[in-house]
């Protein structure tokens, strides 16, 4: 297939999504969770010689609707009386399942309904699991078989899935139990579509947000930018809790610039997200980099250059010492670890980089993307 085929396929792809995104007939937000979440496992699934994955299960499916959903399900603070957002077209009172779900494992959570849902996984696993499966089933029931339907029709042109609207609870229950199930939990991918969420995800993540944020705010009679930073936005979790164990992992010096760092001013240490947070939320410590302000200012959303990939890359790898440093701060702090998903979307996002594509170097500049040097460090 040629390069403009290739082109041309990746644009018919965006706009039947688009479509389907402007579809009027949701009646709550599971769709935008579950495309949102596609998006999301096809980067992280990405295998090291930076193949998108040909298919999915349901529990991953799962565990990513209940992180999307986890900021959602603590109260909006600029009601006059703290509650949930609503996200269902009902009469008041009633919420969406999946939220509903969700929303009592934060509840569960004595005393500290706040936790990020790493550290909240961790100090309650049991209700962890509960919710996941709870969370898997209303996905298998009602959202997976309907997601492709424009109107009266149905059209799969994103998966395949080998159950219906009728499928039975006590299967389900089954497979996830481990006892005997006819139940398939695969979502097979059509072809090259895991490509297309891929190379399409800088797109496709702020539209889907955008119209995931414009139905809540419909439904709440809130203005839309209000919402956008509360349901998506990088600073829900202060990261302060691991700022000094990064600075001194770094032993006292700038990720980036690699001179010291000061206690005040634009050289003070600041945590930055490697793989930018408009790119893929993740705050997992292997992601986390202690930055100048100054620097963490300059580099904003970029991509890094090829020579921070190298170093960042050779800084996570499980056996190196930095590593066992990051696992150890991680567990000092009940901090979520996991190197395998964050060097997934690493290369899902960078083996894909044209030559000419200009990353951040170190102030104002910018250096051309080195294919070499990316694919020998992230293969």
């Amino acid at each position: 297939m040629s390069p403009q085929e290739r082109y041309q396929r990746h644009i018919a792809f965006a706009e039947k999504v688009m479509t389907l995104l402007d579809e009027g007939s949701f009646t709550t937000t599971y769709k935008f969770a579950v495309l949102l979440a596609l998006v999301d496992l096809c980067l992280e699934q990405t295998r090291s010689d930076g193949s998108a994955p040909t298919s999915l299960t349901t529990r991953q499916l799962a565990e990513k609707v209940t992180e999307l959903y986890w900021s959602h399900a603590s109260p909006y603070p600029a009601f006059s009386n703290p509650d949930l957002l609503r996200q269902l077209r009902a009469p008041p009172g009633r919420q969406a399942a999946i939220l509903r779900v969700v929303c009592r494992f934060r509840e569960d959570l004595i005393p500290d309904p706040s936790l990020p849902l790493a550290r909240a996984r961790l100090s309650s696993p049991k209700n962890f699991e509960r919710t996941v499966r709870e969370v898997e089933w209303k996905l298998i029931q009602m959202p997976l078989p309907r997601l492709q339907i424009f109107g009266k029709d149905e059209g799969r042109f994103i998966y395949e899935i080998n159950w219906s609207e009728d499928v039975r609870q006590a299967e389900v229950r089954a497979y996830q139990c481990g006892t005997e199930s006819d139940f398939d939990n695969t979502i097979r991918f059509k072809d090259q579509v895991s490509e297309h969420l891929v190379l399409l995800s800088p797109l496709l993540r702020p539209l889907i947000q955008q119209k995931w944020a414009d139905m809540v705010s419909r439904l709440n009679g809130l203005p839309e930018n209000a919402l956008r930073e509360f349901l998506f936005g990088s600073d829900r979790i202060s990261l302060e809790p691991v700022r000094a164990g990064l600075v001194e992992i770094e032993e006292g010096r700038c990720f980036y610039c690699e001179e010291r760092f000061r206690d005040s001013g634009n050289r003070a240490p600041v945590v930055d997200h490697f793989i930018p947070w408009a790119r893929h939320p993740n705050n997992a410590i292997e992601n986390l980099v202690p930055a100048h302000g100054r620097c963490n200012h300059r580099k904003r959303d970029f991509l890094a250059a090829a020579r921070h990939v190298e170093k960042w890359t050779s800084r996570i790898r499980m056996h190196t010492g930095t590593a066992g440093q990051l696992r150890t701060l991680a567990g000092k702090r009940t901090w979520e670890t996991d190197p395998d998903r964050i060097l997934g979307v690493a290369r899902a996002i960078y083996l894909r980089l044209r030559p000419d594509v200009p990353l951040w170097f170190l102030d104002r500049q910018f250096h051309p993307a080195d294919r070499t040097v990316l694919q020998r460090v992230l293969g």
